[in-house]
């Protein structure tokens, strides 16, 4: 069996991920940035790695079996242009870290901590000790946070924003979210988004990016949510209107964001700007890239799963996590 893996997040693990392979695997690493290269060694490919599938390595894969993402989104994949046997599994293991993200961003955002960091740079020190005119910042204790999606993700970060003393709230795709069972004052289907960025102090956005999703927080949901409001984005970027994201962070009409997925991304050199707008010039922006799952504990887990997935395979069993096509 032909194993080639095109995911970088994974060469840190390689012994990890080569040892737990069924006896007889070969395993080839793909070269970032050579998509030549990449289309010649998928062509007698068993199984592919990695979360972009195009129509053009499909279209090269001859004798291909499973294309494995090692992560849950599958957006990247060319479901279209598989064949009718050829399997798409995912694998998740962020939830911990994405969750420990989304708390951090919350209370430095909230807190007001950029700011002071950059103001204290100048020799500034701007808290309402020093400074009368500056209100004392709100904590997390008591403050509404609003989840555009309740999966893994929402439900890890809920699990520690609850300890601390938050409120919760959530719209899901299918409505079907027991807000009793989970803990929350509320929750719906997405209809309900607009009362819920009303309601909200935080809004954390880990909603699958589809075809119904895409923009659905544009201004008039962002307005909603206020200058006082925190939006923490880790989903995919076109969840929210890039335009109408700028312009509310640079107005004022939202008060800040911690954005760690994009509009635009770089090429195998990790340089590009992620956005056709100047977000790096508003001091009220956390900006990062895509970075808040990545952590030695998410990957380790879903090696673990990718070549659990692998062997069942090669034994001929049910594979875990395949993706509804």
């Amino acid at each position: 069996m032909k194993i080639l893996v095109a995911d970088t997040n994974l060469i840190p693990l390689r012994t990890r991920f080569e040892d737990g392979l069924p006896a007889g695997s070969e395993v080839h690493w793909a070269t970032p940035g050579d998509p030549d290269a990449l289309r010649d060694d998928v062509r007698d490919a068993d199984v592919f790695v990695g979360g972009r599938f195009p129509a053009d390595l499909a279209a090269a894969a001859d004798r291909l079996r499973l294309v494995h993402v090692a992560g849950a989104g599958t957006d990247q994949i060319a479901f279209d242009a598989l064949g009718p046997d050829v399997l798409v599994a995912n694998t998740f293991h962020h939830e911990q870290s994405i969750a420990e993200y989304i708390v951090a961003a919350a209370v430095l955002l909230r807190r007001g901590f950029l700011t002071q960091d950059r103001a204290l740079r100048i020799g500034r020190w701007a808290t309402s000790v020093y400074d009368r005119s500056i209100p004392q910042p709100a904590a997390l204790h008591g403050a509404r946070i609003g989840f555009v999606g309740f999966g893994h993700i929402g439900r890890r970060a809920w699990e520690i924003l609850r300890v601390l003393g938050a409120e919760g709230i959530a719209v899901t795709g299918s409505g079907r979210l027991d807000a009793a069972e989970a803990g929350l004052g509320w929750a719906s289907d997405t209809g309900a988004l607009g009362r819920l960025m009303t309601q909200s102090d935080v809004v954390v956005v880990s909603a699958p990016l589809t075809e119904q999703t895409a923009g659905m927080i544009g201004a008039d949901e962002l307005a909603a949510l206020g200058p006082d409001g925190v939006l923490i984005n880790v989903a995919r970027g076109r969840l929210v209107v890039e335009d109408a994201l700028y312009e509310a962070l640079s107005t004022g009409a939202l008060g800040s964001a911690a954005i760690d997925v994009w509009y635009q991304y770089p090429g195998a050199d990790g340089y590009s700007k992620p956005s056709r707008l100047p977000f790096a010039d508003l001091p009220n922006t956390l900006l990062t890239p895509h970075s808040s799952g990545v952590t030695d504990h998410t990957f380790r887990g879903r090696v673990d799963d990718i070549v659990a997935n692998i062997g069942r395979l090669d034994r001929g069993e049910p594979l875990h996590n395949v993706v509804d096509r």
